[in-house]
Order: C-alpha cells, then sequence, then structure tokens
C-alpha cells in the first residue's frame, strides 16, 4: 500500500511538474507574443507619424539641409555684390554704353570717378602741370588701348597710358567681386595702390585680373556690344591704340530714379566680338 502511494505521489508529482513546465512554456509564448505585438504596433504608428508630424519631416530636412551645406557660416560669403550706385553713361564716338556703379563695394573709388567726370574734384593737367577746377577730366579723352576679347582702355588725359589726375588712390578689392562676367568696369593701375582715372571695361570673363584691379560698376549686355565693337577697330599692333581715335565724347552720371538723357543720334551700332587675346 506503501508502494502504491509513492508510485501515485510520484505520478501526480510528474504530472504536476510536466504540467508547470507547460505552463511555464505557455508564458513564455504568450510574453514573446506579446512583446513582438507590442513592437509591430510601434513600428506601424510611427511610420504614419513620420509622414505626417512638422517636427519629423522638420528635422529630416534640416538634416538633409545640413549635409549639403559646407561646413563654414559662410555659405552665402561668394554670392556677388549687385551694383546699387548711380549710373555712368560713357557716350563715345562709337556708341553709348551704360554702367551701374558699385557705391558699397567699392565706395572711395565711385566717389573719385564721380568726382573726375563732373568736375568736382580738382586734378592736375599732366601737359601744362595746372591745377583743373570745375573741369570734367574725361570728356574728349580717347580710349587708348583696346584688346579684341579682353578689354577697352580710356581715362588718360593724355592719350598714351602714361596719364593720371596728378594723384593716386587706394584699392579697393572685394573678395566676392570678380571678373567672372563680361562688362566689368575697374581701374587700370601700375601697382599696388596706384589708381587714379585711367579705366577700363571688360568684354569677357577674365579671372586673372580677380583681387589685382579695383571694379567700381557694372555695364549692360547692350555697352559690352558697344566695347566689343570697339576692340575690332584698326590699331596699333605694338600698343594696341586705335589708329582713329575712338573719343569718349562725354561721362553723364544719373543719379538713383532718375531717367537717362537721350543718346546721340550719332551713335553707332555694335559689332560681333573677336577672340580673346593675352592681356
Amino acid at each position: 500500500m506503501a508502494e502504491k502511494t509513492t508510485a501515485s505521489n510520484l505520478i501526480l508529482w510528474s504530472l504536476g511538474n510536466d504540467c508547470m513546465k507547460f505552463l511555464y512554456r505557455a508564458f513564455l509564448l504568450l510574453t514573446a507574443a506579446s512583446v513582438f505585438a507590442s513592437f509591430g504596433f510601434a513600428q506601424q504608428s510611427t511610420t504614419p507619424a513620420s509622414q505626417t508630424s512638422p517636427s519629423a519631416t522638420s528635422t529630416s530636412s534640416t538634416q538633409s539641409a545640413d549635409q549639403a551645406l559646407p561646413d563654414s557660416p559662410d555659405a552665402e560669403a561668394h554670392v556677388s555684390p549687385q551694383p546699387s550706385g548711380p549710373t555712368a553713361i560713357f557716350d563715345t564716338s562709337m556708341g553709348r554704353m551704360t554702367c551701374k556703379l558699385f557705391s558699397k563695394a567699392a565706395p572711395n573709388t565711385v566717389a573719385n570717378f564721380i568726382g573726375l567726370a563732373e568736375g568736382t574734384k580738382d586734378w592736375t593737367d599732366p601737359v601744362t602741370h595746372q591745377k583743373m577746377h570745375d573741369k570734367p577730366l574725361y570728356n574728349g579723352t580717347t580710349f587708348h588701348r583696346v584688346i579684341p576679347g579682353f578689354m577697352i582702355q580710356g581715362g588718360d588725359p593724355l592719350g598714351n597710358g602714361m596719364g593720371d589726375p596728378g594723384y593716386y588712390i587706394d584699392d579697393e578689392f572685394n573678395p566676392n567681386l570678380n571678373f567672372d562676367i563680361a562688362g566689368r568696369l575697374a581701374m587700370a593701375n601700375s601697382g599696388p595702390n596706384t589708381d587714379g582715372s585711367q579705366f577700363f571695361i571688360t568684354v569677357a570673363p577674365y579671372p586673372s585680373l580677380d583681387q589685382h584691379y579695383t571694379i567700381f560698376g557694372q555695364c549692360d549686355p547692350h555697352s559690352v556690344l558697344v566695347a566689343q565693337s570697339i576692340t575690332e577697330v584698326e590699331r596699333d599692333p605694338s600698343n594696341n591704340k586705335p589708329l582713329q581715335p575712338v573719343v569718349l565724347n562725354k561721362v553723364t552720371i544719373v543719379p538713383n530714379g532718375q531717367p537717362l538723357p537721350p543718346p546721340p543720334s550719332s551713335s553707332a551700332a555694335p559689332v560681333a566680338p573677336a577672340a580673346q587675346t593675352n592681356p
């Protein structure tokens, strides 16, 4: 009887142990199923949230934008300044050129040019060595050096590239203002800080000039065509001086908001440019 009881107890214990194992396994399965279900629900609820939530979209867009931007904060540092000063009208024997001045990027250069153009700044005549007062310097001068594919140069009271107003002004370089487009109006010089009255207008981009010559104006596309036509005249190959003078009849400064004066009826039509020549 004791053996049967012991055997019965063993059977019951074995059954109980199996039952406990079954229940434990069932518990593990239920727990795993619950965790899986929770994970699956979380993934489903996150997907639409990322599509509709402004913060999620904004964060993603910000990260993409940050990756596209350079490391330094000067992402806009290479935007070329725009001319905001008055307009300089160059009425020549071969047509009119219209150039907007960079009063902010090169204020001293622009002021010097306007003073010489209007006669409000004194200058010394290089021929007579007399002080000129209330006399515009540029009117009646010539373009003494013209190079196809490069530029036209003028503003010399001597007309041979050796003249100046009797003084020098310093360069005004802007790291974002370069010779990357045609029509740049810039000061000629014989070295650093030797700007005077001579200027040139480019007819093509010319990066080798960058940060060596003060840019103080930008001429419009029609003016570039006029400048190109001037580069096409017959010239002395030894110094690129036109055989027949190209005269700068008058320089007129037009303040912002004021109408431009009508062009002279004798203005000539521009012609196509030639190939670029090494400066």
